[in-house]
């Protein structure tokens, strides 16, 4: 009788420490960051080598889209700039030749005034190298600006041209179907061979390495439960498997609203709740949708 009085003991303190008498607080579901992906331009799929429940990387080129037109107008539009730049004049070359004779009418000017005050030059010779001087500097000035003109024209024209060569260079650059995030290829709205259009959803990824249960709370709630708390989370996996995580309270929302028909909180059911999100770190076990609580006690 008295090793049964002690079994009953011990059965009553088991239970009496098992998870079931622990307290739900809050209930939802497990829930991640989902981005879908969207064609950023138009033309046949020639590649999607990422399958379903692959990992896939930031950045990592998953698809291609055809841009074999885009390449080509690219080739173009650089021999159009390429034969624009090689029309490009070189001011200092070709005026070189006009500035040398400027500079030895203006030496021959310098001699003539010498001479006139020496009164062995006429006035004639004194106006006539003045007059060539005057005339050299005017073709000069003339030559330069029609020259610094064409350049001016024709970088614009290149500069043109080098803003469309970027344009291509973006749009091609978006024909790479390229993963946003680390996560998990969760779903494939498209095939090699199809035709994809600006906009057309591709395939959705989650960060399934990083989830939340997004639970809710009632306002009474709101006075113990604060952003960054760390609280106790259970996930139930089903055949009365319960596992426990801890997480940290990473949002709550700032306005209530109805209470869902699935949700139940530690008080009978409310008119009006709180959404809030408890991240958690993915042991490999945790899936979207399933169960889960916070709880507190022991």
């Amino acid at each position: 009788m008295k090793q049964l009085a002690v079994i009953s003991i011990l059965l009553l303190t088991l239970v009496s420490c098992t998870p079931s008498s622990q307290v739900k607080i809050a209930e939802g579901s497990l829930e991640a960051t989902e981005v879908i992906i969207s064609a950023e331009g138009n033309g046949r799929i020639v590649t999607f080598d990422a399958t379903e429940g692959s990992q896939v990387k930031a950045d990592q080129v998953i698809g291609q889209l055809d841009d074999q037109q885009l390449v080509l107008q690219r080739k173009q539009l650089l021999a159009n700039k390429e034969r624009i730049e090689s029309q490009m004049p070189n001011v200092d070359v070709q005026i070189a030749p006009l500035k040398a004779q400027l500079e030895v009418a203006m030496t021959e000017q310098a001699r003539v005034a010498n001479l006139f005050e020496a009164k062995a030059a006429s006035q004639k010779q004194v106006d006539d190298i003045n007059a060539q001087v005057k005339s050299l500097s005017a073709q000069l000035a003339a030559q330069k600006l029609t020259l610094e003109q064409t350049v001016s024209s024709l970088t614009s024209e290149s500069s043109a041209l080098s803003f469309q060569i970027a344009q291509l260079d973006d749009q091609i650059a978006k024909c790479a179907i390229a993963s946003p995030i680390d996560g998990t290829l969760l779903t494939k709205y498209a095939e090699v061979g199809e035709l994809a259009t600006m906009g057309k959803s591709l395939c959705k990824i989650a960060d399934l390495a990083h989830m939340y249960l997004r639970a809710y709370i009632t306002a009474s709630q709101l006075s113990t439960l604060a952003l960054g708390d760390t609280v106790k989370v259970m996930i139930d996996f089903g055949s009365s498997e319960e596992r426990y995580y801890e997480g940290t309270i990473t949002w709550i929302s700032d306005k209530a609203e109805f209470t869902p028909k699935t949700v139940q909180t530690k008080d009978e059911r409310a008119s009006l709740v709180y959404a809030m999100k408890v991240s958690l770190v993915n042991d490999g076990y945790l899936k979207l949708g399933m169960y889960g609580a916070v709880v507190e006690g022991n």
